[in-house]
Parts: C-alpha cells; sequence; structure tokens
C-alpha cells in the first residue's frame, strides 16, 4: 500500500488563466491537455476578474475533439456576477454541479462526511490519435461574456507518460 507521504511526493500542479469572452451563445474552453492517464485530486477556479451577468451553465467536461465526457453536471453552475476571490470547484461525482464559494457572503465548506475530502477526484486518460482536453463550458447572452477565472489542478501521472498542462 502507497503512504500518503508517497502520493504527495508525486503530486503536480499546473494553473491556467482564462478569460471568458464569447458573444451571446454557448462556448468551450480548453483549460489543460492530458496525455497518458492522469489522476486529477483537485480541480479549483478562482475568479480573478469579476465575471458578467447571464453567464450560466457553468460546468467542466473532457473533450477529444470527437466525444465529450462531463465531469460535473451539464446543467451547470450560474456564474453570473461573481466576485473576485469566489472558487469554483469539483465537489462530488459528475453528476454535480460545481460548487461556487461566493465570498461576497463568505463561505465554510466542510466534507459531506467524516473522512471525506472536499475535493472529488478522477482520472482521464487521453484517447489514441486525438488530442483530449479537460474544458470548461458555460452559456451566455451578454454580449460578451467578461471575466477571468484561474484554474489549477493538482494531479498526479497514473501511466508512465501521464501528463497534464495547460492547453
Amino acid at each position: 500500500m502507497v503512504g500518503f507521504s508517497a502520493i504527495v511526493n508525486r503530486l503536480r500542479r499546473v494553473t491556467k488563466s482564462m478569460t471568458l469572452n464569447v458573444n451571446n451563445t454557448t462556448g468551450s474552453i480548453a483549460m489543460f491537455t492530458v496525455t497518458g492517464s492522469v489522476q486529477i485530486h483537485r480541480l479549483w477556479g478562482e475568479v480573478t476578474t469579476v465575471i458578467s451577468a447571464n453567464h450560466t451553465v457553468g460546468h467542466i467536461r473532457t473533450n477529444d475533439q470527437t466525444a465529450t465526457v462531463d465531469l460535473s453536471n451539464a446543467t451547470g453552475a450560474t456564474l453570473s456576477g461573481l466576485a473576485v476571490g469566489t472558487m469554483i470547484y469539483r465537489k462530488a461525482l459528475a453528476a454535480t454541479a460545481l460548487q461556487i464559494d461566493n465570498n461576497a457572503a463568505g463561505a465554510i465548506e466542510d466534507a459531506n462526511a467524516a473522512g471525506d475530502l472536499n475535493f472529488s477526484s478522477f482520472i482521464v486518460t487521453k484517447k489514441t490519435g486525438a488530442v483530449t482536453t479537460i474544458d470548461y463550458r458555460y452559456a451566455t447572452t451578454d454580449a460578451p461574456s467578461s471575466g477571468v477565472i484561474l484554474w489549477t489542478a493538482e494531479w498526479e501521472p497514473i501511466s508512465q507518460n501521464g501528463n497534464l498542462v495547460a492547453a
């Protein structure tokens, strides 16, 4: 059995600053590109520039350029008007919307049960012969939607060639 310190020593971190700039439509922005297989232990975004109004259906998914797999509920979360410092993250299984801890009111986030973590980890494997990304997807009726989210993934390689880089 691998001890906790061995896992911590394998953890890597990658960030992607993502500017939202889609005009009155649904958009996807690639955050990270996957090689091999990786386990993502934590995936979160921090709002660094206020998100405009009418920013809805925010969720994450994989994309191999022919098929997508939702990593959070595709009906999504509403991110309209979120302030700088608000945290967005994957807390639970893919059937659950992204968690939003809005700092406008302050927040505390507790685990679902004793011994649970506040983040839900998952494994992503690159599709052979295709570019596989982890995307942020949203809809807006603003012209254009605006704001910036700094996305961070804490991950470890599972396969020998496992890697995750900013897209």
